[in-house]
């Protein structure tokens, strides 16, 4: 039988979030950390630093939320995405 315990365990999850002048930085629950260009996320490339830092981890970490930009990505999408 599986658990919630052994799905979370094996799940991409998010920690926290982190931007510098062009990329944007996720760490997740295993310690790996995933970077991207902020120009792959045009609502993040145009969104202040204060809108950015305003962030919230849904899902237990699964989904990162900005609320006042009306944007969503996944924690796995971050590691599987490429442009």
């Amino acid at each position: 039988m599986t658990t919630t315990a052994d799905r979370t365990a094996t799940r991409i999850l998010a920690q926290s979030v982190w931007f510098d002048e062009t990329r944007i930085y996720v760490e997740l629950t295993d310690g790996r950390v995933v970077g991207a260009p902020m120009a792959w996320f045009p609502h993040l490339l145009r969104s202040t630093p204060e809108q950015r830092a305003d962030y919230e981890l849904l899902d237990e970490g699964g989904w990162i939320h900005w609320e006042s930009l009306d944007e969503d990505l996944s924690a796995e999408g971050m590691l599987t995405f490429s442009r």
